[in-house]
């Protein structure tokens, strides 16, 4: 095993493509599209369930017990709940997430035919108009509002623009990305994970490629709304490593540098053994880490053990300050986690007995006590 090479260029670049195309839970098609895109370029095999979650391949010397490394391309967003007498529009959220984040958003609305941009606002939002009542008033879905960019201030003009209940609302990602290595954007959960995941298979493609077992990349599209990996796994997976988000927060331990990870989310605990391997190649390898209990949080891994799989999950997370609001993450921690994903890869597997989803007790391993 060896430390791959990872290309920050790289890296950047498609963490910006990405960022640029919507893809809140739902309306995942376009993001699904530059994915496969980006996989043929690299010359990876793919391929697609019904609704677009991608199962990728790379292949090992053997096929069994083979693993899946997940990160998610589905991200927070907005669906129209009303059209109002006032030409604007009621919305309720995709995804579990504050409205005063949503407060002065920029945003695209996706109707039947065609697209819409306006700005979220509260329900008072001229301070010259209301002075004081913007400060006092209540917070919260029902209290905000989508103002279109049209000429349109009535129910029937809302009509004649196409719009309608369940319309889809992509919230802008204004990223940038300062000269001290910080990037800024909403969505950085988890196109940066995707982005991670794919500088790592560019990486093992480019300079490791003698895998030992194989691999499958995954690329799932609804883990803001739960189901996630629960209908992307390959049923010989018996490892499964998720990229996600950890959340850089008073009273936690994650870090916007480094590698955090998570020994248990509001699921319950991760793997042992898969977590300790992972511990063990961030301390073989130099690789900076710290790791973190998350207390209101679920990932993909919850997603594919609630669907009945089973296959050992661990979490390997990315330090995010303001997580499901503006985010804010460093070009060192996902360095940092491309890198340990790359010798997870060229790892052994666990333990050949889970090439069998049922086996003998001769195998099994003792935690320590």
């Amino acid at each position: 095993m060896k430390l791959p090479a990872i290309d920050s260029n790289y890296l950047v670049d498609i963490l910006l493509k990405l960022l640029f195309t919507p893809s809140p839970s739902g309306y995942t098609d376009r993001v699904v599209h530059l994915v496969c895109e980006e996989l043929e370029r690299l010359g990876v095999p793919f391929e697609l369930t019904r609704r677009g979650a991608i199962r990728a391949t790379l292949k090992g010397r053997v096929s069994q017990p083979d693993r899946a490394v997940v990160a998610h391309i589905d991200t927070l967003g907005a669906m129209v709940k009303g059209l109002k007498e006032n030409g604007r529009l009621q919305l309720v959220p995709v995804g579990h997430w504050n409205a005063r984040f949503a407060e002065g958003a920029r945003a695209t609305l996706f109707t039947d035919t065609g697209q819409l941009r306006g700005t979220i606002l509260p329900m008072k939002a001229s301070g010259h108009t209301f002075g004081p009542e913007i400060d006092n008033q209540p917070g919260g879905w029902d209290h905000v509002e989508f103002r279109i960019d049209s000429r349109v201030s009535d129910l029937n003009g809302l009509l004649r623009l196409g719009v309608h209940v369940g319309d889809f609302l992509a919230i802008d990602t204004c990223p940038e990305i300062t000269d001290t290595g910080f990037i800024n954007a909403r969505h950085l959960d988890d196109k940066a994970g995707a982005a991670v995941l794919l500088a790592t298979i560019e990486a093992v493609q480019r300079e490791c490629p003698d895998l030992p077992v194989d691999c499958h990349p995954l690329f799932t599209i609804s883990e803001e709304v739960g189901s996630g990996a629960s209908a992307a796994l390959h049923q010989d997976v018996a490892e499964m490593l998720t990229i996600d988000n950890g959340t850089t927060a008073p009273g936690q331990n994650s870090s916007e540098f480094g590698v955090t990870i998570a020994m248990a989310d509001q699921s319950g605990p991760f793997d042992y053994h898969l977590t300790h391997r992972v511990i063990q190649l961030c301390q073989e390898f130099s690789i900076p880490h710290q790791r973190d209990v998350f207390r209101y949080y679920r990932s993909d891994s919850a997603a594919a053990l609630e669907a009945g799989n089973d296959v050992r999950t661990a979490l390997v997370t990315f330090g995010v300050d303001a997580s499901h609001g503006y985010e804010r993450i460093h070009l060192d921690a996902l360095e940092s986690l491309a890198r340990l994903v790359g010798v997870y890869m060229q790892a052994p597997p666990l333990f050949s007995r889970d090439r069998y989803e049922m086996g003998p007790r001769a195998g099994f391993p003792t935690q320590p006590g």
